[in-house]
């Protein structure tokens, strides 16, 4: 009977009072007091006008969608920096990191990314992308309650960073490291290894791979002699330029570091249904100019690939296939498809100009 009583004194009520512009609202001053903010301060803005008198705004500079709003409201890029639910904003960080590190991670290897999250410092932020589902179980770990943590059942890394990467979120920092869960940092010190990046002026670059782990391609092999190498010689036939990959502009998309600039383009191409990557090593060359200058191996700072197929596992058994004998199906076929994707976004846009 309450409720009856109440919805029919509302009715009333709604039906006793005329319609109200929302634009026309203005807060009276004893409620503006007791919001207990600081609206004093504030200068006048549109919403303090009535709704026949509003100006339009439109500013085409503005991002797409944003048009209609005054650019010095626009915040067009964000950042993954946690804050507190309290105090002052301008007070959340007392450090703002400058890197970000991203492992896409099953539980399973806790053990291995505990000790590699410890040779990054705290001007590192980490990133955990969960394929497992099992993120509130890196609780165990201090460090992990100062991390990012993202989860999606059975996804790579590559779908992850599509997703959550976008250049426009990661803008504040200067390099992005987007790394698989079993790499053996044991000889790898993210510092000394930015300091190289940055004096060789790297724009896309990866640690040197212990040659006796792992190894696919002689370009990413770790070399004792010197502190960065930027060509190597393979295979004979393999190369039809030296300053093409695999023996120029070539890193493997196993342990990838990307500067904020060559990250927006790279961003850019990756598919949205190619997940595992192949082949997108090949064409990392299209985003930095010259390529065999800026995209280079860092031998001095150099990882073990450990080769443990454990994403590989989270595969599905089909047709008497094991799981991870469909995923190696499926990244061998994606490559393929980037490949020619690839060919015919070059033919079409260079026919526009009669050279396909």
């Amino acid at each position: 009977m309450t409720t009856i009583l109440g919805v029919v004194f509302g009715f009333f009520v709604g039906v006793s009072f005329p319609s109200v512009s929302i634009a026309k609202i203005t807060l009276p001053s004893r409620l503006m007091k007791s919001l207990d903010v600081g609206f004093s301060e504030r200068g006048k803005s549109l919403e303090d006008v009535g709704s026949q008198k509003v100006p339009k705004i439109y500013v085409p500079t503005n991002p797409r969608g944003a048009e209609f709003l005054p650019p010095g409201i626009v915040v067009s890029e964000t950042d993954l920096y946690l804050r507190r639910l309290w105090g002052d904003p301008n007070d959340d960080l007392p450090k703002k990191r400058k890197y970000l590190v991203t492992f896409t991670v099953g539980f399973d290897q806790k053990d291995n990314i505990n000790a590699a999250v410890k040779k990054f410092s705290d001007d590192f932020q980490i990133l955990l992308f969960h394929y497992d589902g099992r993120a509130s179980k890196w609780d165990e770990f201090e460090w992990s309650k100062s991390a990012v943590h993202v989860s999606a059942p059975k996804q790579t890394k590559w779908w992850y960073a599509k997703r959550f990467l976008h250049p426009d979120v990661v803008a504040a920092y200067d390099y992005i490291f987007i790394w698989d869960e079993d790499l053996g940092l044991e000889h790898f010190n993210a510092v000394k290894y930015m300091e190289l990046v940055k004096k060789h002026g790297l724009e896309i670059s990866q640690p040197g791979l212990e040659p006796n782990n792992g190894l696919t391609w002689e370009m990413t092999k770790r070399r004792g002699d010197r502190e960065v190498h930027k060509e190597t010689v393979d295979k004979p036939g393999w190369c039809s330029d030296p300053h093409l990959p695999p023996c120029a502009a070539f890193v493997e998309i196993m342990a990838p570091v990307f500067s904020r600039d060559a990250w927006r383009c790279v961003w850019y191409m990756i598919q949205n249904d190619l997940v595992h990557g192949w082949g997108l090593d090949f064409a990392l060359r299209r985003c930095v100019e010259p390529a065999h200058e800026k995209i280079g191996v860092v031998d001095s700072q150099w990882i073990i690939h450990q080769v443990i197929p454990s994403l590989g596992n989270q595969g599905k058994a089909e047709n008497g296939k094991a799981p991870w004998e469909g995923v190696r199906e499926r990244c061998k076929s994606e490559w393929a498809q980037f490949q020619n994707r690839l060919a015919n976004a070059d033919q079409a846009y260079l026919s526009q100009f009669g050279k396909a």
